[in-house]
């Protein structure tokens, strides 16, 4: 058996499609892949997968500042008593306990920052509660092995900050193969009652600053359908938007949809939708996955004119630059709606991008940052 990683988390593990597709791929490396994370009230089943994952379970608190107490405590006994090489703490909601673990027992730790999690808009307005992460943070940078993140600015950012070398692994897909892909949707697809319907998909958490409220009101001038696929804080809030402009029969609220489950429905999109508001440096310097798995889906989107966006779209234009206001989305969404050739560009430069932008070619890094810290003959 090779080197043991545990990788901690505070979310659920049924929707995590980035630590799927990293400890997978360590997993198919040979090391002995441990992801932890926590069971919710509503959880579904975990898939089976080539790594073992662990939920605690029975937490008495589920939000805020107890929640976090009682996780990391938790975590801190877990890991104590745990076979591992090596601990890796996704963010710095789990970084504590990671680090006093590795040090007392004298083994690596690995920092995964999926965000700049000190600026994004629940913390960064909160200044005490900045203040505290912030700390959190720079006794991470001081006390870690090796560092990743998900994109180019917010390792340049961790870099000017603490003058320390950061990796970047994105969050790239796993190619998408259309043509082992079933035909006979109506049997497979649980998404075949879209099958006629020509519309925009939002892929993901239904949070602040993600330009929902102005979609929601510009639907009521772009001539198709809506698709919201995830939940979020503002769940309520957004379905009660729709009621009150009477769009239930234009709008639909999927829920959260399982990560293997998705690939099925971003291909049968016409458009996507990837316009964050500039509500702090965490979304201003941001890389999401989306980006990648509507690009991977063939489906050109409207894009934030954020940096690293803005640099990609120049190697490839698989989508348009939009301001999340109401007046600059219905404008670039009809535009694409109505020009077919436009459309089908898009479609083209996906394709393109697609054979770069996916995980095969990605986790080189992520297994480089490992064998260096973790190295073994498999």
């Amino acid at each position: 058996m090779g080197r043991r990683i545990i990788f901690t988390v505070t979310n659920d593990l049924a929707f995590d499609q980035r630590m799927q597709r990293i400890c997978g791929s360590l997993a198919a490396a040979g090391y002995a892949v441990t992801l932890v994370g926590r069971l919710k009230n509503d959880s579904r089943s975990l898939t089976s997968q080539s790594y073992q994952q662990v939920r605690l379970k029975h937490l008495l608190f589920s939000k805020g500042k107890l929640f976090y107490l009682e996780f990391n405590i938790r975590l801190l006994f877990y890991l104590l008593f745990v076979q591992t090489d090596a601990i890796c703490s996704i963010d710095l909601d789990t970084a504590i306990p990671g680090i006093l673990v590795a040090k007392l027992r004298k083994k690596h730790h690995v920092f995964d920052a999926h965000e700049l999690f000190t600026h994004v808009p629940e913390v960064a307005r909160r200044k005490r509660v900045q203040a505290v992460w912030s700390r959190v943070e720079r006794f991470t940078f001081k006390h870690t092995n090796a560092v990743y993140t998900v994109g180019p600015a917010i390792a340049e950012y961790f870099e000017a900050l603490y003058h320390r070398p950061v990796k970047v692994v994105r969050n790239m897909p796993i190619a998408t193969d259309f043509s082992a892909m079933p035909s006979d949707s109506s049997v497979t697809n649980p998404f075949s009652w879209l099958d006629d319907k020509r519309f925009i998909l939002y892929q993901g958490a239904l949070n602040e600053g993600r330009g929902l409220e102005a979609l929601i009101e510009a639907m009521k001038s772009i001539p198709c359908e809506l698709v919201l696929a995830g939940e979020g804080d503002l769940s309520k809030a957004l379905r009660e938007q729709v009621a009150k402009a009477e769009l239930q029969d234009k709008i639909h609220f999927l829920g959260m949809i399982a990560p293997q489950q998705l690939p099925q429905l971003t291909r049968m999109a016409y458009l996507g939708f990837n316009v964050s508001e500039n509500v702090g440096l965490s979304y201003y310097l941001s890389l999401n996955n989306k980006f990648f798995d509507y690009t991977q889906a063939r489906l050109p989107s409207l894009v934030n004119p954020f940096p690293e966006y803005t640099k990609l779209l120049s190697d490839f234009q698989v989508g348009l630059p939009t301001e999340p206001n109401t007046a600059s989305i219905i404008a670039n969404a009809n535009r694409v709606l109505g020009d077919v050739a436009l459309h089908g560009a898009m479609k083209t430069a996906c394709e393109a991008a697609g054979a770069q932008w996916q995980w095969d070619v990605e986790q080189r890094a992520l297994l480089s940052i490992y064998q260096q810290l973790l190295p073994f003959q498999p």
